[in-house]
């Protein structure tokens, strides 16, 4: 019925290439860590450790995907990190008197 090869060109059965996966996992952290910890008048400490580990995080997995990052996703992250500075500001335009 289906035939083998279908299941050959799936390679641990996610065709979701890496650089997706970082962008998605870079905005989902931020916006997440930005409610809980920066949504107050003060940005809370730990909110800056969180975004020191999402920057770790992004170094391994960019140094371990070297060749993936061709460059139409070297732009399209580079843009995503663009969205997140504005998402911050934005964000935090709305924050209160915790």
């Amino acid at each position: 019925m289906i035939p083998e090869e279908f299941y050959k060109r799936r390679p641990r059965h996610n065709n979701t290439p890496e650089t997706t996966l970082l962008i998605i996992t870079n905005f989902v952290v931020f916006a997440v860590a930005t409610q809980l910890f920066a949504m107050c008048d003060t940005i809370n400490k730990f909110y800056w450790i969180v975004l020191g580990c999402l920057l770790l995080y992004n170094f391994f997995v960019i140094s371990k995907n070297r060749e993936e990052f061709d460059k139409p996703r070297l732009i399209a992250f580079v843009l995503s990190i663009v969205a997140l500075i504005g998402l911050f500001f934005l964000m935090r335009t709305r924050a209160g008197n915790c």
